[in-house]
């Protein structure tokens, strides 16, 4: 009687566990994931034969209705079918150079415990049957050239913004480089955002929740500008100065608008603890979820500008002077706007390209100078001992011109991963980028470079390519670790992209994230501030003569 008893207890939670109905979430997912791999994989849709984003729509309907897997995994099925039968063309055959770069590419989610068999073999037959573009190897693709530009989408309909959060959850989904070494899983963040969405009040809730959504792809290169509705712009006011965070404090690093930092007797050097009430620390947190940004470094560059913006004029700051606070009742302005000839004379002053420093040093400013100054910058600095390379800020495309002159032979210097577009999801190894030529007459001192959080990109980039010198030394303090180009699109509202190609070091060693790598570590103090030093500067020149 006991057996029996178990048996049939087995076979009714069987069947009840069948039966069970699915969340929202759940569906949902599973429908986004599909959605998008017959997007890039199904030949019918990923060759434009259909009116892909309406056949969404029509189906969420029916997908909101199914209230068991087994009614959900037909509808996924029969609308597979309404396609019309993939050719069998397998196996596809990989040009025997691609070597793939598979750390992206997971399509195990076939596998879903909502998927019934039959779907899930017709999943696997399509990647075996995919599409196959005629751009196998164009390395300057753009993985949103074949996406609409979505500007007549209503974001206040719920079934429009699921749409859009399909769109772009997808396009990261398979054209990302750096899925890989997010903190989180792209499949998790999906899961986390999908209820966001479908509650979102009005669509400017829906692109503070679409917003948030891009900064977990822990990318600098990440962007999300989002486009006032007309009639609510606001007209932001600043603090008369920047400055750099050091201890969760904020340190006055360059003054912007003379005459109002002048009134309120605002200097470099001096350290804000709080604005209206709140600690620099309370201004980071609320905002980490705000800011795309490929490491803590970057993140705390990145912050200083929405705490030194404000919305309304009267701003109460706390300064620490002396190890005592100090409270200064303020009236910020729009000092670019109002002071504007003021601001470029002080903050945008003229900056030298390269000059002579004591003790036959030579100085570059990556910053400003451009491949036409090059050779004057060559004549004037051939003979010294050391050149100081200052990349703490944005080069101007002078890597080959100077890469030519430091090195005494060719040599690579970056390799990348490029998406293999008849594999979506994977990527391949594409040959690198070198630097300089046989040259004997080659630069022979020592070679120092300048970074810190101000480095990016181009500014990495360039540092790789300067490190092929083999004389050279980096000094500084952890870089942006964004590089590579960079995939921008428009949508209705807002803008966004992120990086789309993968970046390495000729023995693949990842550069996202990490960034450049100081040989020396050094990072300026409040008090080497206050005194008007360069600390990094002063490292570099007491390297260059102690060789330590």
């Amino acid at each position: 009687m006991q057996k029996t008893t178990l048996i049939l207890l087995v076979i009714f939670l069987q069947i009840t566990f069948s039966y069970a109905k699915i969340t929202e979430t759940e569906k949902l997912s599973a429908t986004c994931k599909v959605w998008g791999f017959l997007k890039y994989y199904h030949p019918k849709v990923a060759g434009g034969e259909l009116n892909w984003d309406n056949q969404l729509l029509e189906k969420l309907p029916k997908i909101e209705r199914a209230q068991t897997k087994e009614e959900f995994s037909l509808i996924l099925e029969n609308w597979i079918d309404e396609l019309g039968p993939v050719k069998e063309v397998a196996p596809i055959a990989v040009p025997k150079d691609i070597e793939f770069f598979d750390k992206n590419f997971d399509l195990n989610w076939f596998n879903n415990k909502l998927f019934s068999k039959k779907l899930s073999k017709k999943l696997k037959f399509i990647e075996q049957n995919r599409f196959q573009s005629d751009e196998e190897f164009d390395p300057n693709f753009d993985g949103f050239k074949n996406l609409k530009n979505y500007y007549d989408l209503d974001y206040n309909n719920r079934d429009l913004r699921t749409l859009m959060l399909f769109a772009y959850w997808n396009v990261i989904e398979y054209y990302f480089p750096y899925k890989y070494v997010m903190d989180q899983k792209w499949d998790r963040i999906l899961e986390q955002t999908l209820p966001l969405v479908l509650e979102a009040k009005d669509d400017i809730e829906f692109l503070s929740v679409m917003k948030k959504m891009s900064t977990n792809l822990n990318d600098g290169h990440v962007m999300f500008h989002i486009y006032p509705a007309k009639g609510t712009v606001k007209n932001p006011v600043y603090f008369p100065a920047t400055g750099k965070i050091i201890d969760n404090k904020l340190v006055v690093t360059e003054i912007l608008g003379d005459s109002l930092a002048e009134a309120y007797n605002i200097k470099k050097g001096d350290v804000i603890t709080k604005i209206n009430n709140k600690t620099i620390k309370e201004y980071i947190d609320e905002n980490r979820d705000l800011i795309s940004a490929s490491n803590e470094a970057s993140l705390l560059n990145k912050v200083i500008n929405p705490i030194l913006t404000s919305d309304f004029e009267n701003v109460k700051v706390e300064f620490l002077k002396d190890g005592k606070s100090e409270r200064k009742e303020m009236v910020w302005f729009n000092y670019h706007d109002s002071h504007r000839n003021e601001y470029k004379k002080g903050a945008m002053k003229k900056k030298d390209k390269f000059k002579l420093l004591d003790n036959n040093i030579g100085y570059v400013n990556m910053g400003v100078i451009k491949p036409k100054n090059i050779p004057d910058m060559i004549e004037a600095l051939k003979s010294t001992k050391a050149i100081v390379f200052d990349m703490r800020n944005y080069p101007q495309n002078t890597w080959k011109e100077i890469s030519d002159f430091l090195n005494p032979e060719e040599k690579k210097f970056a390799i990348y991963t490029y998406p293999y577009l008849n594999y979506p999801g994977k990527y391949f190894w594409a040959n690198g980028t070198n630097a300089g030529f046989h040259n004997k007459n080659n630069y022979k001192g020592k070679v120092i470079v300048l970074l810190n959080e101000d480095s990016v990109s181009q500014s990495e980039w360039t540092a790789m390519c300067f490190q092929t010198a083999g004389n050279t030394t980096i000094i500084g303090s952890q870089t942006a670790g964004a590089d590579g180009n960079v995939f921008e699109f428009d949508f209705k509202r807002f803008h966004t992209g992120f990086s789309g190609i993968g970046v390495y070091y000729p023995d693949r060693r990842k550069t996202q994230r990490i960034g450049i790598v100081p040989d020396i570590e050094v990072k300026p103090t409040s008090k080497g501030i206050q005194e008007g030093r360069d600390e990094v500067l002063e490292r570099a020149l007491a390297f260059i003569e102690t060789g330590k």
